[in-house]
């Protein structure tokens, strides 16, 4: 666990924040200033991501999740609130399968059952390509773009630029192959946690399918859609966001 960042502001009940593909914990700027007066809000970058790009990446979901809980182990959280965007919200699928008597109330953001995601921009296998042929830098530019409606005009696409220039081309290379060998679908029956579902309705990354997918296999759970919002509905409508997290979260089941 060497050179792992885990961000922890605010005090309460701990609420995870897992963030996803080329980004780190730098993308919940806006979440972490609003709901540190509600919880005690943890942001872990996530091996090779962000502040901890010196650490070894991995090149599985599975891997990925453990590196969560050994953050959450170190810090002797026992129960979590836990919410994942994208590659993130694969990451917290699989924790719900590992350790799901952990998690308090789960949220599943901008992300569905597999890794290879049907009707994505492009396939898992062309964005390997991509970044073979013209480089981490122009790759990360191209796919951020896809996050927002407004593109590269978006408040946060700087941002999001940023937190893509972190992780090397082997990190990137190794969340990529992630991605297409991770398959959750089976597992959506057994997860027992309350779950809200997020999702943009002009998201590029997951289709309507997918999210509704999640929603029906998973027992108690809703899907909450933002209109005019793509990937990034945290960066784009960051208040109606927080908002409709906090109420769910503190609300009584």
């Amino acid at each position: 666990m060497q050179d792992i960042y885990i961000g922890d502001q605010g005090k309460g009940f701990p609420l995870v924040l897992v963030h996803g593909f080329l980004c780190s914990s730098m993308m919940w700027e806006p979440q972490i200033n609003f709901f540190k007066d509600y919880f005690r809000v943890i942001t872990p970058d996530l091996p090779g991501f962000g502040r901890s790009n010196k650490a070894k990446s991995h090149n599985s979901i599975q891997l990925m999740a453990d590196s969560v809980l050994e953050s959450l182990e170190r810090k002797k959280i026992e129960k979590f609130y836990l919410l994942g965007h994208s590659m993130g919200g694969m990451i917290v699928q699989e924790i719900a399968r590992k350790k799901g008597n952990k998690i308090s109330k789960l949220i599943c953001y901008s992300t569905g059952p597999v890794g290879e995601m049907p009707g994505r921009f492009e396939t898992i296998d062309q964005s390997r390509e991509n970044l073979k042929k013209k480089g981490l830098e122009i790759t990360a530019k191209n796919i951020a773009k896809t996050w927002f409606v407004l593109g590269e005009k978006a408040k946060y696409f700087n941002l999001c630029l940023e937190s893509g220039r972190k992780p090397s081309a082997e990190t990137t290379d190794n969340a990529l192959i992630a991605f297409k060998n991770w398959n959750g679908l089976d597992n959506l029956k057994n997860i027992k946690n309350e779950t809200l579902i997020i999702w943009g309705d002009q998201d590029k990354s997951y289709n309507l399918e997918q999210v509704e997918t999640l929603e029906k296999n998973i027992k108690n759970s809703k899907l909450t859609i933002f209109k005019n919002s793509s990937h990034c509905v945290h960066l784009e409508q960051p208040n109606e966001f927080n908002n409709t997290v906090k109420n769910f979260l503190l609300s009584s089941s």
